[in-house]
Formats: structure tokens, C-alpha cells, sequence
């Protein structure tokens, strides 16, 4: 039975749009949650809540947590709690447009559209440094064990939990990289995508490594490029039963581990940083049960 929101596992949309919202200082949003669960399909929407949103509707979830702030040499990531996220999913630009008005003008009384980042796909799912995002993803029945919680409880199975981050690039000090340089950075060779057996261990395959982990530590990831006149860098999203193993994955890269900070922050930095609790679907909509008293 699909009781997760489809979009969490669909392949990556031609154009996207995330949104995210804060709550407005005294607001009540059980109203505006219900017409968002009416809105909101799983599928051309993908919804997040955030702990701020959880706590004001006086509700407990397992394992929604705050995203974990790192200031290590050489790293360092924010933790930018927001109450709602809402990634949007869709052919063309104008559909996100208009999708983005209704939504908001269904919880502006009680949310505030705090943030939008226009994203697209890139070729076949590329980053914009030309490298693959996502090459070790899990699919079919696999996906679906690392994404979706399974045997909790009404209301709780068929959620996922999402770590979400904005990394802005400087392409520039990449591509100012020898060709070997900008492939030991990621650990697999441009030309092939296959994974270099003799890169640093700074390489962001090694540390990153999924099966390393114990146990295992396997997300689902569906990270978009995105561009404005500014700057451009990457959306990064991973899907999860729970926040476990991007929080493991996460440690890893920022050195905590052993020392060896993970090489992407060598041209590219993450400006925000959260966790979302995504719920199921059930008759076409939301499920909000868990929420719920």
C-alpha cells in the first residue's frame, strides 16, 4: 500500500520550487493546516513540518528533532528550524507560480511564506558541477525501507523524515581545479562516474559512504540545482524512516569522526539547515492523525 506522500520517491520534476514558511506570533494554524492537507497531494506538493510547528499545535512526534549546528575548521553548517516546507513539483515554471499563490494564500493567516528557491533538473540529475547527485540512492523496495517509517503506528507509518539544506556553490575556485583535482573532490571521474578507489579520504564518496555506517546509513536523495541572479548551488534533500542516518552522515563530513573534513566545503557552503517530518497520505490527502490528541 502507498501511504507516503509519491513525490518523496517519483524521479526528480523538470522544474521545482521550495517554500518555506515561519508562524506568525500568535497565530492558531490547525485551520490553515487542514485546507494545506486538502491542497496538498504528496505528489506535484511534497510537505514538511518542522519541530517550531509541531510544538505550536502542542503535539509530539518520535524522532523529529533540531538540525544540528557544526562550527569545525574548515566547516561549518547552520541550523535554520522553519515551521513548514513545501517542495513543489512540476513541468514547467508557471505551474509552480500559480501552485505557490494558492498555498499561500491558503495559510497566510497563520503562516508566513518566509523563503522560495527556484530549482531545476540538470541533464540526467546533475549537479551543477557536472558530477552526478544521488549515484548510490537505493531504489524500488530498498527506497521505500530507507525512506518510509514502517510498523509505528496509525498516522506514523507512511511519514518520512527529510533533512533539507541550501548549499551555495562558488564555481569559480571548482572550475579553477585541474580536471583530476575536481574528480578527487568527489571521488568518482567525471567521464564515467565511476568511483576513484585511490581518492583522498576527503573525497565525498568516502565520506559518505553509505554501507560504511553501522548500521547502514541509507537516505534517499533527491537534490535539485538552483540559480538566481546572486549565485546558484544545490537544493540538498534526504529522505528518511528517520533522521539517524543523515545526522550520522553529517558528523562524518564535517570531521567529527576523525579529523578529515569532507572536500566539498573546499568550494561550496551550506546557508540553512533543517529537518521536516513529512506525513502520509491517506484518500488522496494529508494525514494528519499523528498530530492529533
Amino acid at each position: 500500500m502507498n501511504d507516503f506522500q509519491p513525490g518523496i520517491l517519483a524521479d526528480i520534476p523538470a522544474a521545482a520550487r521550495y517554500l518555506t514558511f515561519a508562524l506568525r506570533p500568535g497565530a492558531a494554524p490547525e485551520a490553515a493546516l487542514q485546507r494545506l492537507a486538502e491542497l496538498a497531494d504528496g505528489d506535484s506538493v511534497v510537505v514538511g513540518l518542522g519541530k517550531p510547528l509541531v510544538e505550536a499545535l502542542g503535539a509530539e512526534l518520535p524522532g523529529l528533532e533540531d538540525f544540528p549546528a557544526y562550527s569545525e575548521p574548515g566547516a561549518t553548517v547552520p541550523s535554520t528550524p522553519q515551521a513548514l516546507w513545501c517542495w513543489l513539483r512540476a513541468a514547467d515554471r508557471g505551474e509552480l507560480v500559480h501552485r505557490t499563490r494558492e498555498l499561500r494564500a491558503a495559510l497566510e493567516e497563520a503562516l508566513h511564506l518566509e523563503q522560495v528557491i527556484d530549482a531545476f533538473r540538470y541533464g540526467s540529475g546533475l549537479d551543477l558541477t557536472g558530477y552526478e547527485d544521488g549515484t548510490e540512492n537505493p531504489d524500488g523496495e530498498e527506497a521505500v525501507e530507507a525512506a518510509i517509517v514502517r510498523d509505528a503506528a496509525p498516522g506514523l507509518d507512511g511519514s518520512s523524515y527529510v533533512a533539507v539544506q541550501q548549499w551555495v556553490h562558488d564555481l569559480d575556485i571548482f572550475l579553477a581545479r585541474s580536471p583530476a583535482e575536481r574528480d578527487n573532490t568527489f571521488g568518482r571521474r567525471l567521464a564515467d562516474n565511476e568511483e576513484i578507489e585511490e581518492a583522498p579520504e576527503s573525497a565525498h564518496v568516502k565520506r559518505t559512504a553509505q554501507e560504511d555506517f553501522e548500521p547502514e546509513a541509507f537516505v534517499v536523495r533527491r537534490s535539485m540545482p538552483w540559480a538566481d541572479a546572486r549565485a546558484e548551488g544545490l537544493v540538498f534533500t534526504a529522505f528518511g524512516h528517520s533522521v539517524a542516518a543523515y545526522k550520522v552522515l553529517l558528523h562524518r563530513m564535517v570531521g567529527r569522526d576523525d579529523g578529515v573534513v569532507d572536500a566539498l566545503f573546499g568550494f561550496t557552503r551550506p546557508v540553512t539547515g533543517a529537518y521536516y517530518w513529512c506525513p502520509p497520505v491517506r484518500d488522496g490527502r494529508l494525514d494528519l492523525s499523528a498530530l492529533q490528541d
